[in-house]
């Protein structure tokens, strides 16, 4: 598995396990899809996007950018993202410990991850087995698309 700077050309592969994740309503805040044509000028506008490539295939990548502005830009936010027929390969644990290493090469002093579903208990394992810091619970923090809310977990990183 190779972890590299993604490139416009997996701006098609990016937008289709993106699409699928917001599709899923289980992880990511954003309810609209992410349309190729403006996909690109978005990854680009991040601080950081990395790629899990496998045999020329985009099989999950990250997002990374300040999670704060001003007195807080040194604190980053990231996104994973994983290929749902890929998940289980360890591919989201290289992808965070690449995120922490390029954080930190970056200038940022923490990570914060502001929005873990809570039932997405796999990421929580995978974020606990790291030494991500729980910051607590936001109660009924995440809205699904059939109007139910669930909890998100808040966590943290020490750069």
């Amino acid at each position: 598995m190779l972890i590299r700077a993604f490139g416009k050309q997996d701006v098609p592969q990016m937008c289709a396990i993106w699409n699928e994740i917001v599709l899923s309503d289980k992880a990511f805040p954003q309810t609209e899809l992410l349309e190729e044509s403006k996909a690109y000028i978005f990854f680009l506008s991040q601080t950081y996007c990395a790629v899990a490539v496998e045999e020329d295939k985009v099989r999950g990548f990250s997002v990374l950018h300040p999670n704060g502005i001003g007195h807080c830009q040194e604190n980053a936010n990231a996104s994973y993202a994983v290929e749902k027929s890929q998940r289980g390969r360890h591919i989201g644990k290289i992808l965070v410990q690449d995120s922490l290493g390029t954080a930190k090469r970056l200038g940022f002093h923490n990570l914060q991850l502001n929005a873990v579903v809570a039932s997405n208990t796999s990421a929580i394992h995978l974020y606990e087995e790291l030494g991500f810091i729980g910051l607590g619970t936001l109660r009924e923090g995440y809205k699904h698309n059939d109007g139910t809310y669930e909890d998100l977990k808040l966590f943290y990183y020490h750069l």
